[in-house]
């Protein structure tokens, strides 16, 4: 199969779909991959890197996007890209279409096949692909939640750990999943009171083990999401539904009766935000306060540390871009029950039933 792998241009994104090692597999796999020029530069991947690896390296994006069976990216294409687009095309990337309607139509009309990582799904009902950046997005919450609560950009001006004498500052998570998790290890870790909110019991009694006692577990329910977010200095929002919009678990009454200069991180601002005043951000602007609290709402988070993203979303979609390209999709997708729950578009129809919820369109179940 010949595959693509184009530079990354919404703004401040510096991941890219593969590291040289994925491709020097791919290549050894009789594979051809085409490079854009400088696409790894960002994450700290030379372009010899991946001429070294077998890549061929093309300094015309168009020519990637032309020449390729199937396009590897990290996030959803934007502007120019959809001129690129060829119908019966595989693009396999981070789509988040439930919260981009425009996104959803303009792809549709170009008739690819959409497959996207957030939606990859074992029999469990784990993300396999969404969980790498999960973590790395969970992690990064806490850091950036003591950015915003830095009184120069609006915060009360609290040290997330305290010091000796001073009481450290309280963090709520909502949501106990592989980004809840990480937020509320790296927020323990550096001295915070952490609470943890989930509506799965059996979820909440696995963190309290691990955690061993450091984090406190508590039912999400309105009445708990309302007195730990009024109580908190922190507000880490991590909630996500498959494929679906974010619920929306935070109002903007609730959020004006919050602490001011307290902050809100949401990790789900890119399947649309879990409170209603959360908009999305950039890297290069990433903040910005609204009923006095300081919200930091950047879609791409990861994006801020592309090398360790860039390394551990390889990792984890190797195995399903081997699949695809040695079987093609629509053997892969047939052998493989996860891979099928990734299809969001084909050929111009539907075929994500959350993401046809969310709009209120038909949705298309594709037989292969």
């Amino acid at each position: 199969m010949h595959i693509g792998i184009p530079k990354e241009i919404k703004p401040a994104e510096k991941r890219v779909a593969a590291t040289p090692a994925g491709v020097k597999a791919l290549t050894a796999h009789g594979h051809r991959v085409y490079v854009e020029a400088s696409a790894g530069i960002g994450s700290g991947f030379q372009d010899e890197a991946y001429a070294q690896a077998g890549a061929k390296l093309l300094k015309k994006v168009e020519n990637v996007w032309d020449r390729a069976d199937m396009i590897l990216k990290v996030k959803e294409p934007i502007g120019p890209e959809f001129d690129f687009m060829k119908p019966g095309q595989v693009l396999f990337t981070y789509l988040h279409l439930a919260a981009a309607r425009e996104l959803t139509e303009n792809i549709l009309r170009k008739k690819i096949v959409g497959i996207g990582y957030e939606t990859v799904q074992l029999q469990d009902g784990s993300l396999p692909l969404l969980a790498p950046m999960s973590e790395v997005a969970g992690a990064l919450s806490v850091q950036m939640g003591a950015y915003c609560l830095e009184a120069k950009n609006g915060g009360m001006g609290i040290l997330l750990s305290g010091v000796p004498g001073v009481r450290p500052a309280r963090v709520t998570v909502i949501g106990a999943g592989v980004a809840g998790l990480a937020s509320a290890t790296v927020a323990s870790g550096i001295g915070a009171r952490v609470s943890i909110l989930d509506i799965n019991p059996v979820r909440l009694a696995y963190i309290r083990d691990v955690m061993q006692g450091r984090v406190v577990t508590i039912n999400s329910n309105p009445a708990n999401i309302e007195e730990e977010c009024v109580g908190s200095d922190l507000v880490i929002c991590t909630v996500l539904i498959p494929g679906a919009k974010a619920p929306k678990l935070i109002s903007r009454n609730l959020v004006r009766r919050m602490k001011k200069g307290s902050a809100l991180v949401d990790i789900s601002i890119d399947q649309g935000g879990c409170t209603e005043t959360s908009r999305p951000t950039t890297h290069e602007a990433p903040i910005y306060i609204e009923e006095g609290v300081v919200h930091y709402c950047v879609a791409n988070m990861p994006g801020a540390v592309p090398r360790t993203s860039t390394i551990a979303l390889t990792n984890a979609t190797f195995a399903y871009v081997l699949a695809l390209a040695e079987k093609g999709w629509k053997k892969a997708i047939a052998e493989d029950p996860a891979l099928k729950k990734g299809l969001n578009v084909c050929e111009g129809k539907l075929t994500c039933e959350p993401v046809a919820q969310a709009f209120g369109v038909k949705y298309s179940e594709i037989k292969l």
